[in-house]
């Protein structure tokens, strides 16, 4: 960050000292173009004044110019265009000026300007006629440098001025950012230090955001890693009871009566592992950020009279009542994640209920929201756990839950689909007394 802001700094620079000098050479070459003229100009109206071309008849011979004036060249030309003087070059040699556009605008107007460039010389020319009184013309002309001789002349002592301004820059740069970089680099140093407050109001923002995402990222961390341990532990029980079974079956240690409650316990022990090993993989499903799931048009009533259907025998192996009301409703989710969720809370009803017990499940219409209500007359849970029941693995009543079978994970993977349909999840409970838990979509 700290090199892109020097790069930058000197980029600017550089581009601010080139612009400068392309604008004030571009400025002060036309200045220089209207002082030439105006000296032309001068310079024209004073020989005009000094006589020497009253008469076409003088003898030019006796006009001499050439170390009187400097770096002014002065050409007299007669009506019919004739080179009469110039005092830098034979007027004998010299064609006929009657095409040059400065003599043709002195003789229509009675001044004319022109301006011709000399690519081979880089130069200009400029040229200033005015008509005299005896019909004639007289024109001056200097030579000056072209504006790309100006740039190249100055470039050497441009480039100079660049290279030192970018030395410089870059010490400067370097401590601006510096000490533009130290407060958020202090802020960052004291993202868990809620007391903190930042130098500059504009950071606040920022710093907030940080202090937010660092504290969620912890957070995250410590559920995983949380989740790394609780999977350890619950995946280690059963396969300690399997290994132990297994072995003192194979050392023949145990009686003929007892091979079959052993065999049960290992049966029993693989399910429970199986299942652990099922929700975990649909927990990892449900945690992908950039799963795509297919959503559609579904009915609520149908997708939960489906599961009460499937968990009826269940039910009544454990001497539970099981039952359904409401009337179609219809809703946008995924249909398998929709009848997983109905399963859970449904699993969950029967689960900690107790003999003789009742569970119904309902589908109506709550202030424009289709809602899904599992309620039981069953345990309950404590108000101590309420907040609790949808972290992975938490369990009100550890050994109540491993021995129905539960994985601890079944409440977390409904808060999951849930979140996913931006729905909302409502808990209402009392020990003694059974639970209810209402889904509005």
């Amino acid at each position: 960050m700290k090199s892109k802001i020097n790069k930058r700094l000197v980029g600017i620079t550089v581009l601010a000292v080139v612009a400068t000098f392309i604008g004030i050479t571009v400025i002060y070459y036309g200045l220089f173009q209207r002082q030439v003229r105006s000296d032309l100009s001068v310079s024209a109206k004073l020989l005009k004044d000094t006589h020497y071309f009253e008469s076409v008849n003088i003898n030019t011979d006796e006009i001499d110019l050439s170390t009187d004036i400097e770096e002014l060249r002065v050409t007299w030309v007669a009506e019919d265009g004739t080179v009469l003087y110039d005092n830098d070059t034979s007027a004998d040699l010299l064609a006929n000026h009657n095409d040059r556009p400065e003599i043709q605008e002195a003789f229509a107007d009675g001044v004319g300007e022109e301006v011709r460039k000399s690519d081979t010389m880089n130069k200009n020319t400029f040229y200033y006629a005015i008509l005299l009184d005896n019909g004639t013309v007289l024109r001056v002309a200097m030579d000056a440098q072209s504006l790309w001789s100006v740039f190249v002349s100055v470039a050497p002592v441009i480039t100079l001025i660049i290279f030192i301004i970018i030395a410089v820059c870059v010490v400067i740069s370097h401590l601006l950012t510096k000490q533009l970089l130290k407060p958020i680099e202090i802020m960052v140093s004291n993202l868990e230090n809620s007391d903190y407050e930042s130098p500059y109001k504009e950071l606040d923002p920022l710093s907030d955001m940080l202090r937010t995402q660092h504290t969620d990222v912890l957070a995250a961390a410590k559920a995983r890693q949380d989740f790394t341990a609780n999977v350890s532990h619950e995946l280690k029980t059963p396969l300690t009871a399997i290994s132990g079974y297994a072995e003192l079956l194979e050392g023949e240690m145990v009686s003929g009566e007892k091979q079959s409650h052993f065999y049960q316990e290992i049966h029993k022990n693989a399910d429970r592992l199986l299942a652990l090993i099922n929700d975990i993989i649909e927990l990892s499903e449900l945690d992908r950020v950039n799963r795509e799931l297919a959503f559609e048009r579904i009915d609520l009533y149908e997708v939960a009279q489906d599961c009460v259907k499937e968990l009826e025998v269940n039910a009544r192996l454990k001497d539970i009542t099981i039952a359904i009301e409401g009337k179609e409703s219809a809703i946008r989710g995924n249909k398998e994640l929709i009848k997983e969720l109905t399963e859970n809370l449904v699993q969950n009803a029967i689960r900690y209920n107790n003999p003789g017990g009742k569970v119904l499940v309902s589908v109506n219409t709550i202030d424009n929201s289709t809602c899904l209500i599992v309620k039981d007359n069953g345990i309950g849970i404590p108000a101590a756990d309420q907040q609790r029941v949808f972290e992975r693995f938490y369990r009100v009543d550890k050994s109540r839950s491993k021995a129905t079978g539960g994985t601890g994970l079944g409440l977390a993977i409904v808060k999951h689909i849930v979140e996913i349909h931006d729905a909302k999840i409502e808990l209402d409970s009392a020990p003694g007394v059974g639970t209810t838990i209402s889904v509005l979509f």
